[in-house]
């Protein structure tokens, strides 16, 4: 199948572009470079320098390369960032969205996977967290891409053929397992890359907001799923994809690691000390998230494979010691 993978050259979308082609697919990456790295995609693959609110460029791109599906990754995905410019985030995210939607009808494109996120859910009621959980997102990019979802609802009420599956998925964590890409991000906000940071001296000490909350150990407690075992799940969810399909999924591994553990899992792994420093909680932080993902592994037989904390570390490891300034552009 010839996927056009939007956001390819970012964090996620570059393991899934690996993915694809180790899947027997065709991925043509389209991403307009200014959060992703032209290093991290494959010189064999074909790559559109393009943004997605360009409709015509992403015609173009479908067009020329006869692609069979999208799967949607570009996004601005930085919660505080989206509270202090809300305007970017819907620009980004849900016109964006809905312009390489309407590029895909003007082609006839049919199947689309989107990369979702369980910040559509905002702070659920109870845990562990089901498609059926009400989604009240509590900021700007969490309503961003809730109002994908809907509009891609909307999209296949208007067309009977026009198939789609939108992934809600938690904290993403690890890289590749053979050290060939990973995480660079910049700014850097994910946990493990910032402890990995600590471990590596580039940054003083790690801040940890607040020990004090209604959890085991008194840290928030998040569900880590592995980078490979998410793009997996896209690819299975693509293949399995028919006409006037509407599936929403959860991904995740079922339980919860909380900061303090995940502290501990680095020292493990990297063999080095890290300096924590205890700071106030951050407002609106719940307590405890994760998934449940009984959905997509009873309907599609999909489960993550990599549920141990210190083996996801240990890929994150690999690529951040051999690689500590990233792809380095």
């Amino acid at each position: 199948m010839k996927v056009l993978v939007t956001g390819g050259a970012g964090y996620i979308g570059s393991h899934a572009v690996k993915t694809l082609i180790d899947s027997g697919h065709e991925p043509v990456v389209l991403d307009n470079l200014s959060r992703g790295h032209r290093a991290a995609v494959p010189a064999k693959v074909p790559f559109e320098h393009a943004d997605i609110r360009d409709t015509q460029a992403v015609t173009a791109a479908l067009r020329d390369h006869s692609i069979d599906c999208v799967m949607h990754f570009a996004a601005l995905a930085y919660v505080g960032e989206s509270v202090e410019q809300p305007l970017m985030y819907y620009d980004n995210n849900t016109t964006g969205a809905a312009s390489v939607l309407r590029a895909m009808k003007r082609v006839g494109v049919k199947r689309f996977v989107f990369s979702s996120t369980c910040a559509t859910y905002g702070q659920p009621d109870k845990v562990p967290i089901t498609e059926q959980t009400p989604q009240r997102p509590m900021s700007p990019y969490g309503a961003s891409k809730l109002m994908v979802e809907q509009i891609l609802k909307h999209q296949a009420g208007a067309d009977s053929q026009f198939a789609f599956a939108a992934l809600r998925y938690f904290n993403v964590a690890g890289s590749a397992r053979d050290g060939s890409i990973g995480e660079d991000h910049d700014p850097e906000t994910h946990v493990i890359p910032v402890l990995l940071e600590c471990a590596l001296g580039k940054r003083s000490c790690f801040k940890m907001f607040g020990d004090d909350y209604a959890t085991r150990d008194g840290t928030c407690i998040r569900d880590y799923i592995h980078v490979e075992d998410l793009v997996a799940a896209h690819v299975h969810v693509m293949e399995a994809l028919q006409a006037g399909d509407q599936r929403f999924y959860n991904l995740g591994i079922g339980n919860g690691i909380s900061v303090k553990e995940m502290v501990d899992a680095v020292k493990r792994v990297t063999g080095k000390d890290v300096d924590v420093e205890i700071t106030p909680r951050r407002p609106g932080d719940p307590a405890e998230l994760f998934a449940n993902a009984d959905l997509i592994r009873n309907e599609l037989g999909w489960q993550a494979s990599i549920t141990n904390i210190d083996q996801i570390v240990e890929t994150a490891w690999r690529w951040f010691s051999k690689h500590p300034d990233g792809y380095g552009n």
